[in-house]
């Protein structure tokens, strides 16, 4: 029986004892959604009426806020963390704003800015990359990948809390999308569902190396374009067409297609099942 197996027993036991409590992952993915709730009152189910009570949320978003980072070792006090990061909501909703914004101007099906925030899954995995890239960038460990899985599972769109993703980003549709952590991703940017800006090794040799590509300024990406590479720069105002596999940098103003040879033939027959070689 394995409960006669003392040496695994022992070795488990050790393992356990040594693990440090689990951080409250949930805690902080609900308190995100608090204040993507707080920002944008189209997506909560009671909004706020006076600023007496946009105030007061405030106040208790940022004691809930560092009482839940005191459970994770940084390197600054979880009071004054809280409070950088609720002071960076501001620019934080500014940003978003744009990214909303991007994200109806590029949609024909986009009824508005209140449609998108509230349903768009596009707009809200951004929004929680924000969120998590903050945190990132503050030197918090695991929370930001926590934030990142949990809109992962949500949305299907997986993007590293490390990159860095400019303002007026439009993901349309995003379902199988994959933004690598060293990504660097300009302004007016639109991408498509199933990209994939990845490394083209995922040796651990290379970790803490700039392994993801650049996109500049005014680019889009088409369904199903893998663009891999550290040294890979896609220029501004360039469009990377979908099923492109892309290793190598591209001046501005590209274009760059997969050219799928399809040949369709036809029963002179009316009754014949109608035949497609691809």
């Amino acid at each position: 029986m394995l409960s006669s197996n003392h040496d695994f027993i022992q070795a488990l036991a050790q393992a356990h004892l040594q693990t440090a409590a689990p951080l409250p992952a949930q805690a902080f993915c609900q308190l995100a959604e608090q204040l993507l709730d707080l920002l944008f009152p189209e997506r909560s189910a009671r909004p706020l009426r006076t600023p007496d009570a946009v105030a007061a949320t405030l106040d208790q978003l940022r004691n809930d806020l560092a009482t839940l980072l005191r459970a994770v070792p940084t390197s600054e006090p979880a009071t004054e963390l809280a409070a950088s990061l609720i002071n960076a909501l501001p620019a934080l909703r500014a940003t978003l704003l744009q990214d909303a914004a991007a994200i109806v101007a590029a949609d024909p099906a986009a009824q508005g800015l209140a449609e998108v925030v509230a349903t768009y899954p596009g707009f809200y995995a951004i929004a929680m990359h924000r969120f998590a890239h903050g945190l990132h960038q503050r030197g918090v460990p695991r929370v930001p990948r926590i934030l990142s899985e949990y809109a992962h599972h949500r949305t299907g769109i997986d993007i590293h809390p490390g990159a860095r993703i400019g303002p007026s980003f439009c993901i349309d549709h995003g379902t199988g999308l994959v933004i690598g952590e060293t990504c660097v991703i300009g302004a007016h940017v639109k991408i498509f569902q199933g990209v994939t800006l990845g490394a083209l090794s995922v040796a651990k040799h290379l970790q803490g190396i700039k392994r993801h590509p650049t996109i500049e300024d005014h680019v889009v990406i088409y369904a199903g374009a893998t663009i891999l590479g550290g040294s890979t720069t896609v220029g501004s105002h360039s469009i990377i067409g979908g099923n492109v596999w892309l290793t190598e940098s591209v001046p501005s103003h590209s274009r760059v297609y997969h050219q799928a040879h399809i040949h369709v033939t036809r029963s002179q027959d009316p009754t014949e099942d109608i035949m497609f070689s691809i």
